[in-house]
């Protein structure tokens, strides 16, 4: 089941910007890490970015290091990812999830989805 909802995605030249929102669709869930996920097609789901729930401490794939940027909003149990500087490599489905674990950045540890919205990125 869709248990969380992203916002934000749509097309963007090379260069510019989007702003992705992720928020639970229903019922609040606890999770100890939020994280974005990207697939592109013909590719496998990829690692983007994580932040902890506890403390705040993030951790990005080196791809997008320096130009994304993942936050959240804990009064409105939101996560963000602002993404600056884009390439059209970074073209995919963005995809937010959630798991109760610590840290990871695996997407089989992750048990909280969004059925994701869509990044394209033109030249």
């Amino acid at each position: 089941q869709v248990q969380l909802v992203e916002s934000g995605g749509g097309l963007v030249q090379a260069g510019g910007s989007l702003r992705l929102s992720c928020a639970p669709s229903g019922r609040t869930f606890s999770r100890s890490m939020m994280g974005w996920f990207r697939q592109a097609p013909g590719k496998e789901r990829q690692f983007v970015a994580v932040i902890s729930r506890n403390d705040g401490a993030t951790y990005y794939t080196e791809s997008v290091e320096g130009r994304f940027t993942i936050s959240r909003d804990t009064a409105k149990n939101t996560v963000y990812l602002q993404m600056n500087s884009l390439k059209p490599e970074d073209t995919a489905v963005y995809y937010c999830a959630g798991t109760s674990l610590r840290w990871t950045t695996e997407t089989k540890f992750y048990d909280y989805w969004g059925q994701g919205t869509q990044v394209t990125v033109s030249s």
